[in-house]
């Protein structure tokens, strides 16, 4: 098993993280463990997040959420307003939107990693942004991220990041802590979130892991100068 190290880029820049939601909570449930950890052994790595579809009261949690999670780091975060549920009926808004966010990190010096909702995900705003990240981010690791759901969409991540008792018990605090609209769904809760995390542990011989999908990675051995270089795991 090989690890992914996100290091200082050799011009002196921390690295960029690019992290991409449907909805305000996405990123948070999929990947809040993997900015906790970045948050630790990258203080000062950057993220831009773009979450697309928000009410009010949901990107006033959004940002609250996100700034929690992401403690210590450099964030940039754009919500926008689009409708819950519909994004496929937008999909040249989300397209621009997605398309904007990867002009924004090639002008910071490209995405070390791009986490977005994985191709598996049923939930058809999910899916649509999954299905588009790859064109707008064309040269970037991309890692799908994975959201418990009615759907039973969970699928078999090669990708596993193991995540300490202490984040994922983080993890799940911030998340109640920061999403009181979403704690009467049945399936928001401490047992769900640390359920998963237990189970994707057991893949990796770890007692918490978040996990993820990749469609691509592709290996350097001896890189020409001047190519990025990842190292990647799975």
């Amino acid at each position: 098993m090989q690890a992914l190290e996100l290091a200082v880029r050799p011009d002196g820049q921390p690295p960029l993280v690019v992290a991409l939601g449907a909805h305000c909570d996405d990123i948070e449930i999929g990947a809040g463990g993997l900015l906790l950890q970045l948050a630790e052994s990258r203080p000062g790595a950057r993220v831009h997040a773009l979450v697309l579809t928000s009410t009010p009261q949901r990107a006033a949690e959004a940002r609250a959420a996100l700034a929690a999670f992401t403690a210590g780091l450099q964030l940039e975060l754009t919500v926008l307003d689009l409708p819950d549920g519909r994004l496929p009926t937008r999909w040249d808004e989300v397209k621009e939107a997605l398309e904007q966010a990867a002009a924004r990190a090639r002008e910071a010096g490209g995405a070390d990693l791009v986490l977005a909702p994985s191709r598996a995900d049923l939930h058809q705003d999910h899916r649509l942004v999954a299905e588009l990240t790859p064109t707008a981010f064309r040269d970037q690791l991309v890692l799908g991220y994975e959201i418990v759901k009615w759907d039973g969409d969970l699928g078999r991540p090669a990708v596993h990041l193991p995540i300490s008792p202490e984040l994922a018990r983080r993890k799940c605090a911030l998340l109640t802590e920061h999403y009181p609209s979403q704690r009467d769904r049945d399936w928001f809760d401490d047992e769900t979130f640390l359920g998963l995390m237990r189970l994707r542990g057991v893949e990796c011989h770890s007692r918490y892991a978040e996990a993820f999908t990749s469609e691509k990675i592709v290996l350097g051995l001896g890189a020409r100068d001047g190519d990025r270089r990842h190292q990647c795991a799975s």
